[in-house]
This record gives structure tokens, sequence and C-alpha cells, in this order.
């Protein structure tokens, strides 16, 4: 059985933008229902936190917005005649999961990331929440394999919104295997308004754009932006791999509005040698990755600098992750 546990909000310290007081009222929300998290800005939505959902089987945020409030992610799960309907398991919003860990598949619901609990409350601040959680992984038999320590931090800025994921992934009695294929790593789903097939654009760090232009290519960020309204609303995601990851990340991107950042694949992305990751008992595997979801008024001329953005996510996620208070 799943543990569930009690959450309350701890208006803390969290001064991830250096200016905050101990007093500041924090305008961040977080509740605990139906196995997620929902955190919320000032009333608005901001994003939920499922940590027992009976189909996605892993830990993922869903329905995340951007600071102005416009929806980036397909809605889950997706919604009848307005979503594409396709992979709603598997592609919830934004996730971290394998298609092969010593032959078991974590990313198409054969195999379970299961929550164990969450270490402390959540930290709210003027500028955003964090939260650290406890997984393990569970072969399809129910065998359990190992554990994924997880900190996590949504952090408000003025590139857009960051959901940083910092990952720690130890093995169990035996060691771990990373297969090599194209569903490994750390995913986005778009919403429909915003994918490639509506009129949006992917781009890279490479210069590189659209789906096929990027797949299988290596870059330190790729973005997918869109159209998000007929006021000129222009809204989207950044994904960028932490620089401290084993190795870069290829992108198994789609023109649907997926994004996948993936360090694994190879020979699957790339046709090159075979790629096999172990994870042994006692030395354990660190990945951090940062989706960076952003809105904006065309009108304004403020548009999105995804290179920026990515700079600035991957300082804030150090700041964020160095903190002790985020154990």
């Amino acid at each position: 059985m799943r543990a569930i546990v009690h959450l309350v909000v701890v208006a803390a310290l969290f001064a991830l933008s250096g200016s905050a007081r101990a007093n500041d009222p924090s305008p961040f929300s977080v509740t605990q229902r139906d196995g997620r998290l929902v955190i919320r800005r000032d009333d608005s939505p901001v994003a939920e936190f499922l940590f027992d959902d009976p189909t996605v089987r892993r830990p993922c945020f869903a329905n995340v917005h951007a600071p102005h409030g416009t929806a980036v992610t397909r809605a889950h799960p997706p919604r009848e005649g307005i979503d594409a309907t396709d992979h709603a398991a598997m592609h919830p919003g934004i996730w971290l999961a394998f298609g092969d860990i010593s032959g078991e598949d974590f990313w198409r619901t054969k195999a379970t990331i299961e929550h164990v609990s969450f270490r402390g409350d959540p930290q709210s601040g003027p500028a955003g929440v964090r939260f650290a959680v406890d997984s393990r992984l569970v072969a399809s038999d129910g065998r359990a394999m190992g554990r994924i320590e997880s900190r996590l931090a949504v952090v408000d800025r003025g590139s857009g919104r960051l959901f940083a994921w910092e990952a720690t992934i130890h093995a169990g009695d035996r060691p771990l295997l990373f297969g090599d294929q194209e569903e490994m790593g750390f995913g986005v789903r778009l919403a429909t308004p915003l994918t490639e097939r509506a009129g949006g654009e992917i781009r890279s760090s490479t210069g590189a754009t659209t789906a096929a232009g990027t797949w299988g290519r290596a870059a330190e960020w790729c973005d997918d932006s869109g159209p998000a309204d007929d006021r000129g609303r222009i809204a989207g995601i950044t994904v960028v791999p932490g620089p401290d990851n084993f190795r870069p990340s290829w992108w198994h991107n789609r023109d649907y509005g997926l994004l996948v950042a993936n360090p694994f694949g190879r020979a699957a992305l790339t046709g090159g040698e075979r790629s096999g990751v172990e994870v042994v008992p006692g030395k354990p595997l660190r990945l951090l990755f940062v989706a960076i979801a952003h809105d904006h008024e065309g009108s304004e001329g403020m548009a999105h600098d995804p290179a920026a953005a990515a700079t600035d996510a991957l300082e804030q996620a150090r700041r964020v992750f160095a903190d002790p208070r985020g154990d």
C-alpha cells in the first residue's frame, strides 16, 4: 500500500529571489487532495504534483500554468474534443521516467515509481515552493529494485515559472542497468494549442528548429512555443538538462507537443554505439532537469529568450538545491 501523509504548508524563509523577509506572507499555497499536491499562487492555479495516481504510476507535475495563467501542458486527463488524447497515462505533463531499467518499463506504466513519503513539509515563500519526495522502483512483478530521492522546486522568475527536478537514483541489492531507447529521461507534453502541429515552433540551442530538425541531436535546451490565444499571447516550455548530468542529453521531440531530454538513448537517437548505464549499490546517479513555463503578450515585444532563461534557471536550481533546508 502506498504511503499517504498529511501535509501543511510551511511559510518559511524561502528567499529564492534574494529579497524576502522572514515575515513576508507567501502568495503560494499547497494543499493535499486525492493523491496530489495542488499548488496555487494568489488563488490562481500553478500546477498539481501527482504522487499517487492510479494511471500514471509515477510522480509528475500535471496541469501546469505559466505565470500569466496560460495552461502550458496538456490537461490531465485530456479533455475529449479539446485535447489530443493519445498517451494519456504516459504524457501527464512534466515527468521523469525510464523505458528500460534492468528490463523493466517505467515509462509505459508497466512498472511503478511508487511514492513512499515526503521528507518534511513543503516550504513556500514569495518566489515559490519546494519539497522533497522519496520513491521506490517497483518491478512489474512487485520486486523492489531501488529508490529515488527527488528534490523539487517551483520558482517564479522574470523569464517564466521554473519547475526544477533533482533526482538521486539508488540501486537496491543489485545494480540497475539503464537501457538505450527513445523513451528515457525528462519529458514534457505541451498543451495542444501550443504544439508544432497547431502552429507552434520547436527550437534548440544549436539553432535547429522543428521536431524533425531537433530529434536525435544533442542540445543545451529545447523550447516549444506557440500562440496561446487570438490576442497575441505566446506561451510554451523550455526544457533544460543540468550541465553536471553524467552526459549531455539528446532530444526525442515530436510535432504533437512532446519534448524529451534523454541522456541514455545513444543508439536509439543517434545510431551510435549502444549505451548501458549501470548504477551500483552505494554509488547513486544524480540527474537535474528544469522546465521553464513561460507566457507573454506578443504585442509588448517581450519575446522569450530561451538561452538567457536556461542560464538563469540553472543558477536558480543550483541555489535552491545547495540550501540544506531543501532536504
